[in-house]
């Protein structure tokens, strides 16, 4: 049994195939994140899923592409948990941005990949091979145009009274605003770039609003300049995104890439499925 696995920050999609690509069953579980998580937290989720659970030991190969692996202490600290879980599995542990690259990308094009989600990311793919200019640092001081940085934005935004009265009324209707449940769930409790993230469907559903557009925009503005410009040929490569912030901003991620000369390719919001197609052909190969 082969498990192809992809993880964000809020949730990981799961599905086990046999030697010749047919798929056994498919799962979910929350977020598996090892710069946010504790083992203990990570070995939770993983166990309390009936379905991981009662074929772990059928496991012989694991591909795994996780947010927050770009890192080698947290890419061996969840190496030591699938080890102590799925013992008679060999292992093959990468970033998210694998993921995304094989999803949307085909081999031999050369193309730069964005992930737009809870958190955000961005490689080039030459064909063959990906290379990262900027390494991560994680909620706080990166992932510029993500679900988190827009949560952030929504929540100052509010708090310097900058949102218009009637969507201050509606922001408080649809969250706990008060100080002590925002610093609690920002700075004590687990996952808080997932918890700032939740915020960033308010502004989605109102984008066309000028305050909610400006916001969108200067956010792609940050991701664009920061990331994908790093790249010398960023203007004659095709630049895809994967991601559900990528999915429901397609538009407005379209129309600033064009006011920078850039050019869009495709946008998924899933990269499970494209993963899953990838590592299949890999069986015929």
């Amino acid at each position: 049994m082969i498990l192809v696995v992809d993880s964000g920050s809020t949730k990981t999609d799961w599905i086990a195939i046999d030697e010749k690509g047919s798929v056994l069953f498919s799962t979910q579980t929350l977020g598996l994140n090892p710069q946010v998580l504790s083992s203990a937290i990570l070995n939770e989720r993983i166990i309390n899923n009936y379905d991981l659970f009662q074929n772990r030991e059928k496991v012989s190969k694991l591909f795994f592409y996780g947010a927050g692996c770009g890192v080698s202490s947290s890419m061996n600290r969840i190496k030591k948990i699938f080890m102590e879980i799925f013992e008679n599995a060999l292992l093959n542990i990468k970033e998210d941005t694998y993921a995304a690259v094989y999803s949307v990308s085909k081999i031999k094009c050369p193309s730069i990949v964005c992930i737009l989600g809870t958190g955000s990311n961005c490689t080039y793919f030459d064909g063959l091979n990906i290379e990262q200019r900027v390494v991560s640092l994680g909620y706080i001081l990166m992932d510029e145009a993500s679900g988190n940085f827009y949560g952030k934005q929504l929540l100052r935004s509010y708090y310097f009274n900058e949102m218009p009265k009637n969507y201050a009324k509606e922001f408080e209707k649809e969250f706990k605003l008060d100080p002590d449940t925002i610093k609690e769930s920002i700075y004590r409790k687990e996952n808080p770039n997932t918890y700032l993230a939740t915020f960033a469907k308010f502004m989605i559903d109102r984008k066309d609003h000028p305050l909610m557009k400006e916001i969108i925009v200067k956010g792609l503005k940050r991701f664009i300049e920061h990331q994908i410009l790093q790249f010398d040929d960023c203007k004659n490569v095709p630049i895809h995104f994967v991601g559900s912030i990528a999915f429901y901003l397609k538009d407005e991620i379209k129309e600033t890439l064009d006011n920078y000369g850039l050019s869009i390719g495709n946008i998924i919001k899933r990269p499970i499925d494209g993963l899953l197609k990838y590592h299949i052909s890999l069986l015929t190969v």
